[in-house]
Order: structure tokens, then C-alpha cells, then sequence
């Protein structure tokens, strides 16, 4: 048996159905010979976030796989693999490799040697035999502990080289879980319980872990508010009485009244770190943290107690321990705090609703995002944003309501990724609408790619909010724009994706948006993806507060 051979059957094994990418890849014959599927993509890049919103959108149960050629492909696949790992998502890389005696003679690109800052794991294969171990050691480390990219790279000497058949002995990898210290569980939901203003931060790792009921049944039991981080978003029904919506770069206002004056933070499957594009705790406050991953604790914020463990075993051990200390009913006969957020989001809402509801042409994107919210059905789409002004918009604002209807992104914002998960996420599931919120900046790095989505029969709807510029950027870089239109971009994307194969329509009057969504969705439902380019007025304001 080959090697290329061997992990093509093993990837079937472990149940792939598809592998993005771009070629040339040695496996990607005995892939086809096992009937997985090979999707190819414009851009390496592309490929691997298509894999990457695959990851997002099975919560980490299945992986996307990447595979690429070796030299330009691995290096063009970098900044996609980078964002997957800071965002902890966790996706199979199978890059192609110069011959053993070849690999260290400069200028060769090692992948094992350049990637191992970005990577959960990284090595290469050998020899032939040593596939069924080191296939063995990726899944279970695709499987076990923090999340993140793993890669094996495969030189073409070893893809070719033989084996005994013998030496094929493989079966499929499960991965292991742990439950907290029960010492560690009793702290902290005595803790819980005795707070008087307590809130939870609700992280990513509640969706890797289908924990999303176990977090609602806890936060109903002791009538804690309820905040994700942004890539956690969705984990909690941003229409339940308790939720507090997600805690970006920007936010609504309910998260930072009860952030501000909250006396104890419980942060559960997140790393708790301080970075751009997440809510940060205030000073002063008593934080314990649940994690999987030691690295997490007192990181940046100093933890008051801490439990290590998978998010779905922990909350399900403070549920029992709360019923045992204060009885199955808990607090839920109070419901002074879900008057509260309801009376906060109602002040906060009707703050921002002229901008909603606005008539103003070029229309203000945030009409976009409300009308996106009346036509699509919410239970039934998974939604993304971009890079910059679209996520800064959308995540305050758009209500995800079921777990992983939001793909949220953005610790390494790479402009173009919404496009990609999109279309990982529509070959995730199937059944569900996917619906990617774009800008032109992020059109111009992966427009091309929508082609892709034509050949390849993955129906997403596009929405193109363009206002012919980089948004904020003449605020930022005032003399450069002034003096080099820094600021400015141009182009007709509707035409664009039209000249690629799909669906496209301009819309102009914010009367005609939800009609042309419907058309879109229509479109999207027969299975064709769609874009609709609307244009927009840059919008400065963001739903920040302090």
C-alpha cells in the first residue's frame, strides 16, 4: 500500500466527506478512489476557511480538511490557518512536501518548521509505515483538549513509497473529556449562589461543547444575565429574558450596565484573554473561570477559583450542586433581573431604532442588518459577518436565537473569512440557509471565490453592503486619505458576480431590500448562490458604551 493510500482510507474511516483546497495534492487520487469529494478553491486561503466554517458550524464534532500543494500552496494557506488558531478551530491540514532529501536544502519551505507557532500540532510523515500513528496522533488531537488546527505534511517520496498491508492497522479516534473537580464545582456554585449581582461569560467553548441547554437551565435556576463573547455568540437565545447579546469590539448596552455592576463574572468555555474584539471584564471584579485548557487561568485576569473541564460536564455539575445547596427550584420564582435587561433593551433599542427603520439613500447599513432580520428565518439561516464595519454593526445587533445560527469570528480578522464560512457552514448543513454580510474591501480579497461557490453548487447568499470605501479609514489615516484616497474604493460587485456565474442584484432604495432578499433566498433555496449589492452610506456610529 501507498502512503497517499493510507491516508486517503483512513480519512474515510474517520468519516470526511470532502476535502477543500487547491491542487496539486498527492492524495487527492486515492481520495477520489475513496469517494471523498474534492473542492477546489480559487485561493489556498479560501480553502482553508471553508474548512475552517465547516469545524464552526459541526461545533468541532466534524473537521474541515485542507489539503495543498507543497511550496506556494502551504504558504498562500498561512493567514487562514493563523485565524483558525486564534480563534481555536479545529481543521485538518494535509499540505504536500518537497522529498525527504530535498527539505532542508534552502529555499525550501518547511511547513513543519514555519507552522508550528500557529498550530495546535504539526509534523511530518517519514516514512509510508508511520501513517496510521501520525494520523492517529492528529485526530486525537483534533479531538481532545483546547481546539485548533492541526497539520501533517506529506512529502512526495513518502506519498509514493510502499508499505506492507499488514502494517495497516487503524480505527477511528475518540476523544476524551473531563468534569471538574467537585471540590472546585462546590466553590464556585456556592459562589453563584450567594453573589448578589452575578453575570456569566459565555464563551466558544459552550458550542464545541453542545452545552447550550445546560447553560440556559443554569442561568434560569439562579436568574444570572447571561453575555457571550463573540465568537460564543449564539451559545445563548439572544431573545431569552436573560440574555444580554454578544460582547464584541462593540456590544449592547445591556452587557456593560450589568458587566459594571456585577460582583462576581463566571466565565465558562472561554479563555478569558484581553484582545480587541471581546468585551473585557471591569477592574475590581471576582472572576472564576471553567476551561479546558490550563494555559487559560490567570492568563490576564487574575481567577478566583477555576474549574477544569468540558463546558457541557461542568455546567451540568453546577446544576446538581446548586439543587443540592439551595433545592431543584433555585431561584426561579425571582424575576427582577429579567425585568431589568428587558427594560435596559428596550432603551438601547429605541436609542438606535431611527437608524433601523431610516429612509436615507444611500441607505445606512444598519437598515440592512434590521431588514435581514425580518425576512430571514432565524431558526432556519446561519448568519456571518465580516471584517470591520459589518461586524462592528452586526454583532450588537443582529438576534441570533438558535445555537450556531451566528458565526462570530474575529481574534485574527482576516477581511474576505464571512464569504468562506459561509460556504463551509452551507456544506456543514445542508438544511439550513447560509448568509454571509460582506463589505467591498472584503469582496476585492475573495470575490473571485464566489465562482467557486457557482462550480461547486454551494448556495450562499451574499450580501454586499458598499459604500465605496474602507470604512473608518479616513478617520484613521486622515492626511493618507486626503492625499491618496486611502479611503476610497470603487467597483460594481453585482456585475462582477454576475460575469461569475450567479445570481446578482443592486439594490439602491431601502425599500427594495427585503424584496430582493426574498428573490435571493429564492434563488439560494433552488440551489444557486446569490448576491445582493446594496448601496450604502459609510455609518460611524457604533453601539459601544462604557
Amino acid at each position: 500500500m501507498k502512503g497517499n493510500t493510507a491516508v486517503a482510507k483512513i480519512l474515510k474511516m474517520e468519516g470526511v466527506e470532502f476535502i477543500s483546497g487547491f491542487p496539486s495534492n498527492p492524495i487527492l487520487d486515492s481520495a477520489a478512489e475513496e469517494s471523498i469529494r474534492f473542492i477546489k478553491f480559487r485561493t489556498e486561503r479560501v480553502a482553508v476557511q471553508v474548512a475552517d466554517g465547516f469545524s464552526r458550524a459541526s461545533y468541532g464534532k466534524r473537521f474541515g480538511v485542507c489539503a495543498v500543494q507543497y511550496g506556494p500552496g502551504i504558504e498562500n494557506a498561512f493567514s487562514g490557518v493563523a485565524h483558525a488558531f486564534a480563534d481555536s478551530v479545529p481543521i485538518l491540514l494535509l499540505p504536500g512536501g518537497l522529498e525527504r532529501r530535498r527539505i532542508t536544502t534552502l529555499p525550501s519551505f518547511s511547513a513543519v518548521e514555519n507552522y508550528r507557532g500557529i498550530t495546535k500540532w504539526v509534523d511530518s510523515i517519514n516514512f509510508a509505515d508511520q501513517v496510521p500513528e501520525m494520523m492517529r496522533r492528529a485526530f486525537t488531537y483534533l479531538r481532545t483538549g483546547r481546539p485548533g488546527p492541526v497539520m501533517l505534511e506529506l512529502p512526495k517520496d513518502v506519498a509514493d513509497e510502499e508499505f506492507d498491508d499488514a502494517m495497516f492497522q487503524y480505527r477511528p479516534v475518540k476523544g476524551v473529556k473531563t468534569a471538574g473537580d467537585p471540590a472546585d464545582v462546590r466553590k464556585v456554585a456556592k459562589a453563584l449562589i450567594t453573589a448578589k449581582n452575578p453575570i456569566i461569560r459565555a464563551g466558544l467553548g459552550v458550542l464545541y461543547a453542545s452545552a447550550w441547554d445546560e447553560l440556559c437551565e443554569l442561568a434560569e435556576l439562579l436568574q444570572i444575565p447571561v453575555f457571550t463573547t463573540m465568537c460564543g455568540k449564539s451559545a445563548f437565545p439572544e431573545n431569552h429574558p436573560l440574555s444580554l447579546g454578544a460582547g464584541g469590539r462593540t456590544r449592547p448596552k445591556m452587557v456593560i450596565h450589568f458587566l459594571n455592576k456585577a460582583d462576581l463574572v463566571f466565565a465558562i468555555g472561554s479563555s478569558c484573554t484581553r484582545e480587541t474584539f471581546t468585551t473585557p471584564i471591569p477592574d475590581g471584579k471576582v472572576i472564576m473561570q471553567s476551561t479546558i485548557d490550563e494555559r487559560d487561568i490567570n492568563k490576564d485576569y487574575s481567577i478566583e477559583q477555576a474549574i477544569m473541564g468540558d463546558a457541557k460536564l461542568v455546567l451540568r455539575q453546577l446544576i446538581d450542586e446548586v439543587k443540592e445547596q439551595i433545592g431543584p427550584e433555585g431561584k426561579k420564582g425571582n424575576d427582577a433581573v429579567a425585568r431589568e435587561v428587558r427594560a435596559v433593551k428596550g432603551e438601547w433599542l429605541k436609542e438606535w431604532m431611527p437608524k433601523f427603520t431610516s429612509n436615507e439613500v444611500p441607505i445606512n447599513p444598519y437598515r440592512v442588518i434590521w431588514d435581514l432580520m425580518q425576512v430571514l428565518d432565524r431558526e432556519e439561516t446561519i448568519i456571518t459577518h465580516d471584517a470591520g464595519s459589518p461586524r462592528d454593526q452586526m454583532v450588537p445587533f443582529y438576534e441570533s436565537i438558535i445555537p450556531g445560527g451566528y458565526i462570530g469570528w474575529g481574534k485574527s480578522t482576516t477581511l474576505g473569512s464571512g464569504m468562506a464560512f459561509a460556504m463551509g457552514a452551507k456544506l456543514a448543513r445542508p438544511d439550513k440557509t447560509a448568509v454571509n454580510l460582506m463589505g467591498g474591501g472584503a469582496f476585492g480579497m475573495v470575490g473571485m471565490d464566489f465562482e467557486a461557490a457557482v462550480r461547486e453548487r454551494i448556495p450562499i447568499l451574499t450580501i454586499v453592503v458598499n459604500n465605496s470605501k474602507l470604512g473608518g479609514y479616513q478617520k484613521s489615516c486622515p492626511i493618507a486619505s486626503e492625499r491618496y484616497n486611502l479611503h476610497l474604493l470603487s467597483g460594481n460587485y453585482t456585475k462582477v458576480a454576475e460575469g461569475l456565474g450567479g445570481y446578482s442584484e443592486r439594490v439602491e432604495q431601502p425599500h427594495d431590500i427585503i424584496p430582493a432578499i426574498q428573490r435571493g433566498k429564492k434563488v439560494v433555496d433552488s440551489g444557486q448562490p446569490a448576491l445582493i449589492e446594496v448601496i450604502t452610506r459609510e455609518e460611524l456610529d457604533f453601539s459601544t458604551y462604557q
